[in-house]
């Protein structure tokens, strides 16, 4: 049956089979016997053929353990496993032997190790390249210039380009599961041949566009080459690590063909990327004894046998859960009994990636609304260096706010402005000149977290000189 199937529709199924080998393998770190199992959604040509399936953190091997009765053994602290597999790489390991207590980074890098330093085997990089789906079954996109005749598909002639989006009643599917394009009247050519429902993606037009910018009004080519020859290519790129395997990849692969063409005069679209560190959040835990619905406090849970679960940091404050608010955030828990500990239930926390899953994401919002916009913005800049992943936590953005009112307050009293025509002294000369330096300096570094620390030095010593000059506030 297999055999009969490609690579493609073995992945594509979501159905579960195989079969117990009547085998086991020897746990080369613990020595238990694992069991051989048989089955087709495991891929000959990717790396051995063989894998260690990992079921709590793997959705694909999670269904296959599910469907036949298998162990299922959570490997990172406070992950909920109960209806779907956790498969964020992020956390801290428990359930591993050497390598519990290790984020899941150093965990795969020491295992890795290990392996090596016992001859059982070497580390590998393997690669599977995949199709890119180039097309989407909505609205908001570019329409593919291409049109139907007896079934056949043909591109439309570059004398009727652009291809402009219709108008619609609803950006949804027709009642038959057409794309919103079925709705539009007359989405056909002249002669009458239907054109293509999908759009395309996002990256077609992102993939691009830092071209369109050297020439934005030109009508008769994407960029003239008097235009590109003077811009060339992008001379910084800031953005977050998954671009590498996404969006910049098909930047690159776009710019070559163009390069090939002869439109593009870089082989190469970006001089210099940044990738900038992510934002984490503070998690919160709850822990459900096993098999009920019971959740005992923090302090209290090594006397059970526990489950941890992320729970919404909005209904926790200093680490004490809203019950009722926990009760009526998830149906599930409606009825939910509780073991406390000195009257209050207390949560586990961890810092994590912010993401929605974890519910662990602040609203920015909340944080302008009592401290304003320049404050948020700073503050984001003040957490740490750029390119490293830096903990949200709020206990110090009182300390910019106040900053930036002691700027405001050095030019301006009782709600006026008030600045004084007179020559700076050496001192307050001193002051900015250290500030514009130390500033200069760290723009061209992309050190932002520190420029912040010598505004704050220098709006300090400013202060102190009682200073309210228009020279200084001008430069």
């Amino acid at each position: 049956k297999t055999k009969k199937r490609t690579e493609r529709e073995r992945i594509a199924d979501k159905s579960v089979s195989g079969v117990f080998s009547g085998s086991y393998a020897l746990h080369p770190f613990t020595g238990d016997l694992l069991p051989i199992w048989i089955s087709d959604y495991v891929l000959a040509g990717y790396g051995t053929g063989a894998i260690m399936a990992v079921p709590a953190h793997d959705s694909r091997d999670y269904a296959f353990a599910k469907h036949f009765n298998l162990s299922i053994v959570p490997l990172i602290e406070g992950c909920d496993i109960s209806e779907e597999s956790f498969d964020a790489k992020e956390g801290i390991l428990m359930n591993s032997g050497f390598l519990n207590g290790l984020p899941v980074k150093e965990a795969i890098v020491k295992a890795i190790e290990e392996v090596e330093d016992r001859n059982l085997g070497f580390r590998k990089v393997n690669f599977r390249l995949r199709d890119a789906i180039f097309s989407r079954q909505r609205y908001w996109g570019e329409p593919f210039p291409v049109y139907y005749k007896d079934g056949m598909p043909y591109t439309l002639d570059e004398g009727e380009l652009p291809l402009e989006l219709p108008e619609v009643d609803k950006y949804l599917p027709t009642e038959s599961g057409e794309p919103p394009l079925g709705r539009a009247r007359n989405w056909q050519t002249r002669e009458g041949y239907p054109l293509e429902l999908s759009t395309m993606p996002g990256f077609a037009g992102s993939s691009a566009y830092y071209l369109r910018y050297m020439d934005p009004r030109n009508s008769q080519a994407l960029v003239s080459k008097e235009a590109n020859s003077y811009w060339r290519s992008v001379d910084l790129y800031i953005g977050g690590t998954e671009h590498a395997t996404g969006h910049l990849i098909y930047s690159r692969f776009w710019n070559k063909f163009l390069f090939d063409l002869g439109v593009s005069c870089e082989q190469e679209p970006f001089r210099k990327l940044v990738n900038q560190g992510m934002i984490q959040g503070r998690s919160n835990f709850v822990y459900r004894i096993k098999e009920t619905n019971t959740f005992v406090s923090l302090n209290l849970k090594d006397q059970y046998d526990v489950t941890p679960i992320h729970v919404d940091v909005n209904i926790v404050h200093n680490d004490v859960l809203d019950v009722e608010a926990f009760r009526n955030w998830n149906p599930e828990y409606k009825n939910a009994e509780f073991i406390l500990e000195d009257g209050k239930y207390i949560c586990g926390w961890a810092v994590e990636k912010m993401s929605k899953s974890m519910f662990n994401v602040v609203n920015p919002d909340v944080i302008v609304e009592n401290y304003g916009a320049d404050t948020l913005r700073l503050y984001e800049m003040f957490l740490g260096p750029l390119e490293l992943s830096k903990p949200w936590d709020t206990n110090g953005i009182d300390g910019v706010h106040r900053f930036l009112r002691r700027l405001w307050n050095l030019f301006h009293t009782n709600g006026e402005f008030l600045v004084s025509d007179e020559d700076p002294t050496k001192e307050e000369l001193k002051s900015l000149h250290k500030l514009i330096k130390k500033v200069s300096f760290d723009i061209e570094n992309f050190s932002f977290n520190t420029s912040v620390s010598a505004f704050m030095i220098c709006v300090n010593e400013l202060s102190q000189l009682k200073c309210n000059k228009k020279a200084i506030l001008s430069d």
